[in-house]
C-alpha cells in the first residue's frame, strides 16, 4: 500500500508548484521532500517527477496518483465532519481566507454573529488577494473562502469545491469629493485612473468596461488597496471603480453608478459542509452577506 504522507506531498507539489513552496508551507526542507518523493517513486515503480528546466513537474502517472489521493482526502474530510457532528456541542477551529473589502465589512459582522451564537467556534482569517483564496482552499490552508467574480468572467468550477452566491455588489465610479460625477463613463476618457494590478479579475473587468465605453484607461496608480484608490479619488488625484460594499469607508469621494456589479461568492471543500463549526461559520457569513447587500 502506498504511503499516504508521501502521496500528500505529491499532491502539495501539484498545487503549490515547487518543492520550495511545499517546504515553506509544511515546514520541511526541499531536500527532505525530494527524498520522500524519491521513495514514493520506488514504491510506485514508475517516475512521478520529470525535470523542466530548473523545476520539476508531475508525470501522467503522478497526476493519476494525485487524483486518487484527492478522493482519499475527501473521504477523510467527510469522516472528520461526521465525528465533529457526533459531538453535542458546536466547537472547533475554522480558517477563513478573504479579500480586502470583504474583510472590512462582511467578516467583522459574521464574527459578531458567530460569537453570539456559538462561543466555542474559533475563527481565524487571513487577508489574501482575491485570486489567492481558492488555491489556499485547494491546498487545505483554509476551510472557507470569500472570492469575487466579475461579469463575463466566471471562475471555472473546481473539483471537490462547493461554491454559493453570497451577494451582488454594485461597482461605483469614485471621483473627487464634492464633484457631481460623470454623466457617462466616456466623460472620463482623459482621466488618470487607479486600478488593481494587471492579471487580476478586477483589472480585467475595469479595462474591459472602459474599452466598451470607447477609451483606453490611463492608469496612474496600480494597487490592490481599493481604500487607497478611494482616498486618492477623494483628493481629485485619480478616478477609480469602487465596490459599493466599502462606499462608507471611501474617504469622502463622490460616487456614481457604473452600471456593473461584481458577485461575491463563498467556497468550501466538498465534504466539510457537515462539520458543525464550518456550517456555523458559513451561516454567519451568509447572514452578514445579506445584511451587507441590504446596506449597500
Amino acid at each position: 500500500m502506498y504511503d499516504l504522507h508521501r502521496l500528500r506531498l505529491l499532491r502539495e507539489l501539484k498545487h503549490r508548484g515547487t518543492l520550495a513552496a511545499v517546504g515553506e508551507a509544511l515546514g520541511y526542507s526541499a531536500s527532505a521532500i525530494s527524498h520522500q518523493l524519491a521513495i514514493l517513486e520506488r514504491e510506485v515503480g514508475v517516475p512521478v517527477l520529470e525535470p523542466v528546466g530548473r523545476r520539476v513537474r508531475l508525470t501522467d502517472a503522478a497526476e493519476l496518483l494525485v487524483a486518487h489521493t484527492e478522493r482519499v482526502l475527501l473521504e477523510l474530510e467527510q469522516a472528520e465532519a461526521a465525528i465533529a457532528a457526533s459531538r453535542t456541542d458546536v466547537s472547533g477551529h475554522v480558517r477563513l481566507a478573504t479579500f480586502q473589502s470583504a474583510a472590512h465589512t462582511i467578516v467583522p459582522s459574521a464574527l459578531d454573529r458567530l460569537a453570539a451564537a456559538h462561543q466555542h467556534v474559533d475563527v481565524t482569517f487571513r487577508h489574501v488577494h482575491a485570486e489567492h483564496g481558492l488555491p489556499a482552499l485547494l491546498a487545505r490552508d483554509v476551510d472557507l473562502v470569500l472570492y469575487e467574480e466579475y461579469p463575463g468572467a466566471p471562475v471555472a468550477p473546481i473539483t471537490n469545491v462547493r461554491t454559493e452566491h453570497l451577494l451582488d455588489d454594485p461597482m461605483l465610479i469614485a471621483t473627487a469629493a464634492g464633484s457631481r460625477g460623470p454623466r457617462r463613463l466616456a466623460d472620463l476618457a482623459g482621466a488618470r485612473w487607479a486600478m488593481e494590478p494587471p492579471g487580476t479579475r478586477s483589472r480585467d473587468w475595469a479595462v474591459a468596461t472602459c474599452r466598451t465605453a470607447g477609451f483606453e484607461p490611463r492608469v496612474a496608480v496600480e494597487s490592490t488597496d481599493v481604500l487607497l484608490h478611494a482616498r486618492l479619488a477623494a483628493r481629485g488625484d485619480v478616478v477609480a471603480f469602487l465596490p459599493a460594499l466599502i462606499a462608507e469607508e471611501s474617504g469622502g469621494c463622490a460616487v456614481s453608478p457604473s452600471g456593473g456589479a461584481r458577485t461575491i461568492r463563498l467556497a468550501l471543500r466538498t465534504g466539510s459542509e457537515a462539520n458543525p463549526a464550518i456550517a456555523a461559520a458559513r451561516e454567519a457569513l451568509r447572514s452578514a452577506g445579506v445584511r451587507s447587500a441590504t446596506a449597500s
